[in-house]
């Protein structure tokens, strides 16, 4: 019986293990399988891809002739409420991981599993910003008016709306600093649906050079790089 265990228990471990590394291996290499950019569009609208490191935003002008995001993501719901702002820029992911887990240190089984395995709700971050720089964490695009207009209903897809339209503000209680604002947010987080993969399909969705699919940031800068 207990021999039985040891081998049920070894199975369990050497399962995981090609999980792990099966999940890896299609994430390094189908991050660098690029979906090339959409042929001579008009440099319209600017916008930038940000990461910090492991999370990627989408940033956009703050109003254009398309929409003004203010009204979507008031600035009043920031603790600053600092209506100067020029960019915004938008994060979708799980809502555990955002308002749980400030620190990998806070990082718990329970929220990471609901993330992983899409059990968790989402959400949606959205933060302003005076000005940004280009680097390496900061790359800038170029789209058509057609382009962004698709951008722009990817972004709104990525919200959860009450009975009259609006977004539902999450709470000052959860905000990061005092330009920042959280959102419930629409769709489901998983292993294969991550915060990264949601700002690739937003490249996708505007024609901008993406990866076929990736989990993680890296694979979209090196990209850019080019």
């Amino acid at each position: 019986m207990v021999v039985q265990i040891l081998r049920l228990v070894a199975l369990l471990v050497g399962a995981l293990i090609a999980f792990v590394l099966i999940y890896l291996l299609a994430a390094f290499g189908l991050s660098r399988v690029a979906v090339p950019a959409e042929p001579n569009q008009s440099p319209d609208v600017t916008a930038y891809i940000l990461s910090n490191g492991v999370h990627t935003d989408i940033v956009v002008p703050v109003r254009t002739a398309h929409i003004d995001w203010s009204r979507v993501v008031p600035f009043t719901n920031t603790k600053g409420s600092d209506s100067t702002a020029s960019w915004v820029g938008f994060g979708w992911g799980d809502k555990g991981f955002y308002l749980e887990t400030p620190t990998w240190g806070d990082l718990t089984a329970r929220v990471a599993c609901n993330a992983m395995f899409g059990l968790g709700a989402t959400a949606m971050h959205a933060t302003y910003h005076d000005e940004l720089t280009e680097g390496a964490e900061c790359k800038r695009l170029a789209m058509s008016n057609a382009q962004y207009a698709r951008l722009v209903e990817y972004i709104r897809q990525g919200f959860a709306y009450d009975a009259e339209g609006r977004t539902i503000h999450v709470g000052a209680q959860a905000n990061y600093g005092t330009t920042d604002a959280f959102y419930d947010g629409a769709g489901t987080y998983s292993l294969f649906h991550t915060c990264n993969t949601w700002s690739n399909d937003a490249l996708k969705s505007c024609g901008q050079k993406a990866c076929w699919w990736t989990p993680f940031d890296t694979g979209i800068f090196l990209l850019y790089e080019e």
